[in-house]
């Protein structure tokens, strides 16, 4: 019997390009070179912001296809990057006849206090890409104990790493067009038919379903992954990517189809059953960026340590 591919599910980057490194180093050791080198990476979304190096951690995740020819490659998106990619204008269309604009009602009472983006090219912007390059009035993030960087997205880093200052609508022409292309290919959600889990009872074979925060309960799951899958951006926020406690548990109707929901997003290293929750960094350059590896569903860390 041939053995299981391995399956690495990395952990939100945040722009923090040594533990990217260092994480990538130590999976490669773990793993050893022949299985690592045919492994499935799926990247579960937010490169950008809050760490000091967006520019290069996407020059590295663009290199990996060349660099590893026989891995296969998942980006997912993040609710980072859909800002970032929202910004520099590379989200398709919402369609309909409809513009972006019709998505900033629903929360315009926010406006004031996260000081949305008004420069250049915003009235043909997405909320979130608004939202992302604005400049927020209150400096104090008291959910997170730490200062705003720039925006309610803590999006100054990501600008800087460019060169530019945060906010400049300057940043769409210093972006260059690979980094673009990148932003307009990341999923929204990957998944993959067999993945083999070792479990108490032994190896398992299930389905996986990556997604940057997770799936909503109470709402059809067919539904949700059709809307993923297309992109659907006439909706201001797609709270698979940035949703908390709605997205937290697998949703029941996957629950007797051995079904392995795994994101990025809550702060969190959350573990239960098949429901794996993979971001110990938070952006905090304090905390490792952590990745599960699968079968063994071992936890591998940008520092040396497997647990």
């Amino acid at each position: 019997m041939s053995r299981p591919r391995r399956v690495c599910c990395i952990g939100d980057v945040h722009g923090y390009i040594s533990k990217l490194q260092n994480l990538w180093k130590n999976l490669e050791t773990h793993i050893g070179p022949s299985d690592f080198n045919s492994a499935i990476i799926i990247f579960l979304g937010d490169y950008c912001d809050r760490g000091p190096n967006t520019r290069e951690v996407i020059d590295f995740l663009i290199s990996l296809p060349t660099k590893y020819p026989n891995q296969k490659h998942v980006f997912l998106s993040g609710n980072h990057d859909l800002g970032f990619a929202a910004f520099v204008g590379v989200l398709p269309e919402p369609g309909g006849g409809l513009g972006f604009k019709e998505g900033w009602k629903q929360y315009e009472q926010n406006e004031e206090r996260e000081g949305w983006f008004k420069g250049d090219g915003y009235e043909k912007m997405h909320l979130q890409g608004r939202r992302w390059g604005g400049k927020i009035t209150v400096k104090f993030n008291a959910a997170k104990g730490t200062e705003y960087k720039g925006s309610i997205y803590d999006a100054a880093p990501t600008f800087e790493s460019y060169g530019v200052a945060h906010g400049s609508a300057d940043l769409v022409k210093a972006v260059p067009d690979h980094h673009k292309k990148f932003l307009a290919d990341m999923l929204w959600v990957h998944e993959e038919d067999e993945v083999c889990v070792e479990t108490n009872d032994g190896i398992k074979h299930c389905k996986l379903i990556a997604v940057h925060a997770g799936l909503e309960r109470g709402e059809k799951v067919e539904e949700q992954l059709e809307l993923l899958k297309a992109k659907d951006t006439r909706v201001p926020k797609v709270e698979a990517l940035s949703g908390r406690k709605n997205v937290w548990d697998i949703p029941e109707e996957l629950t007797e189809k051995l079904t392995i929901v795994v994101s990025g997003h809550h702060g969190k290293l959350h573990i239960d059953g098949l429901r794996l929750i993979i971001d110990e960094n938070g952006g905090l350059e304090s905390n490792p960026v952590a990745a599960i590896v699968l079968p063994s569903m071992k936890i591998v860390r940008d520092i040396n340590n497997l647990v």
